[in-house]
């Protein structure tokens, strides 16, 4: 194997470690979005993208000069005899190693896609998490406001059924509408009273206006009859 088919068989086992460890619970989805989220990973992701569409064409490059390689080698067709025996286990070996760089830089270009993805789903459920979580702490605190709010008003509502109940010592409600009947009766009888007492007094008034009037007459009479006398 040359040195760079050997630099792409590094880079595709340690994308199978990378696949690994994304895909086995060792660790939570937000301790990865943390992890994906730091410092040194954010310096590199400014040019991530870049890195990434690079590397994937030098993989598709190679990719493209294997299946070459294959279409090459495998429509080569000798005779078996002994002078193209030589010969025809070359090309068998090149084939071989073509059909060998075929599947490394392959895979290497699928478990590059699967990586990115998985990195990208791994975010999107430590946000829907976070967020899950959030929402169900506002939901228990609505909740625990929403019995808080009831328990108070059932409160409220003894407490006002025990203000309006009678105690043992004190008067009932039956003895308590008797005596406000009773209250009436007498504030109306006191109303008669004093209406008829209005009434009698002005029958006074208008008499004692009478009298005046007739002392005021007789008066005059007894006035004229001296002086007649006198006279």
């Amino acid at each position: 194997m040359t040195l760079v088919w050997s630099i792409i068989a590094s880079f595709l086992y340690v994308e199978i470690f990378v696949v690994l460890l994304l895909v086995l619970p060792l660790r939570s989805p937000q301790q990865w979005h943390r992890f994906f989220k730091s410092r040194f990973l954010a310096m590199l992701s400014r040019q991530a993208q870049i890195y990434f569409y690079l590397l994937l064409t030098v993989l598709v490059v190679f990719l493209l000069e294997a299946i070459r390689e294959m279409r090459k080698y495998s429509s080569n067709d000798h005779t078996h005899t002994d002078t193209h025996l030589n010969v025809e286990m070359q090309h068998s070996m090149r084939l071989f190693r073509a059909q060998r760089n075929f599947y490394i830089s392959g895979f290497a270009i699928f478990l590059s896609l699967v990586i990115r993805r998985l990195v990208s789903l791994i975010s999107g459920q430590a946000v829907l998490l976070a967020q899950a979580e959030a929402s169900m702490k506002q939901a228990q605190s609505a909740t625990t406001a929403a019995r808080t709010l009831m328990n108070q008003q059932k409160d409220g509502d003894k407490k006002a059924e025990t203000k309006d109940k009678p105690t043992g010592d004190g008067p009932s409600t039956d003895e308590l509408k008797k005596k406000v009947t009773e209250l009436e009766q007498e504030l109306a009888k006191e109303r008669k009273d004093k209406e008829a007492m209005k009434s009698q007094s002005e029958s006074l008034n208008r008499e004692y206006d009478r009298l005046t009037e007739e002392y005021s007459k007789l008066q005059k009479k007894i006035t004229i009859s001296s002086a007649d006398k006198s006279d």
